[in-house]
C-alpha cells in the first residue's frame, strides 16, 4: 500500500474572473493554484488560509470546496531510496477570495504570481490545477476526482467543452468505476480536523 501525502489548494479569482496562480522554480517548473501540505490536525480551510499566506501574502476567506483530487503517484515511477516509493496525494481544493484590496504580507520567496484568463490558462500546468480551475469556472462543488499524471488525460486548455462532473462522480475515471456509490463530500470546515 502507497502512502497518502494531504495537501490543499485554493482556486481565488479576482473581480474580472482571473485566477491566481503560481510559478515555483525556473527551467520546466510548472504552473499551479498556490497551496501547500496540510499539517497534522489542520482542517482543509484552516491549511488552505495559512498556506495561501505564506506563499503569495494574500489573505483569504474560504467559500466552499470546489473538490477533492486524488493524484496516484505513477505505477513505473521507481522507489525513491530510503523513503521507498513516491506517495499518492490527495489535494482539497477550495474556492476562496481574497479580504481587503492588497497583500497584508509579503510573498514567500520563488513564487511568481500572476492572474490568468481561466480559458487561457498558461503552460505547462499541472493537472490538478488544470481540473480545478475547469470544475470551480464551471461552477462545480463538491468534486471527487482521479487525477492522472500523464499527459492527455486532463481537460483541455479551453475548459467549455468538459464533460459534466457531478458531485460525487468523476470524468476523468472510467464509467465502471466513476458510477460506484459515494460517500458525498461535505462544505470544508464542517467535519472537524483534517484527518489525513
Amino acid at each position: 500500500m502507497r502512502s497518502l501525502t494531504g495537501a490543499v489548494a485554493a482556486v481565488v479569482v479576482d473581480d474580472t474572473g482571473r485566477v491566481l496562480l503560481c510559478r515555483q522554480g525556473r527551467r520546466t517548473a510548472r504552473w499551479a493554484l498556490p497551496g501547500g501540505r496540510s499539517r497534522p490536525g489542520e482542517s482543509p480551510d484552516q491549511a488552505v488560509v495559512r498556506d495561501v499566506h505564506a506563499e503569495t501574502g494574500l489573505t483569504v476567506e474560504v467559500v466552499d470546496l470546489v473538490g477533492i483530487y486524488h493524484l496516484p503517484a505513477a505505477p513505473d515511477a521507481p522507489p525513491a531510496g530510503r523513503a521507498g516509493p513516491p506517495p499518492d496525494v490527495l489535494v482539497h481544493v477550495l474556492r476562496a477570495r481574497v479580504r481587503g484590496s492588497s497583500p497584508a504580507g509579503v510573498p514567500g520567496g520563488g513564487c511568481r504570481l500572476s492572474w490568468h484568463d481561466p480559458c487561457r490558462l498558461p503552460e505547462p500546468l499541472t493537472p490538478v490545477t488544470r481540473w480545478a480551475v475547469a470544475d470551480a469556472t464551471a461552477g462545480r462543488s463538491g468534486v471527487l476526482r482521479e487525477v492522472r499524471a500523464h499527459a492527455g488525460t486532463g481537460p483541455p486548455t479551453a475548459h467549455p467543452g468538459l464533460p459534466a462532473a457531478r458531485p460525487g462522480k468523476s470524468a476523468d475515471r472510467p464509467r465502471d468505476t466513476a458510477d460506484r456509490p459515494r460517500s458525498p463530500a461535505s462544505p470544508a470546515g464542517r467535519n472537524g480536523p483534517d484527518a489525513r
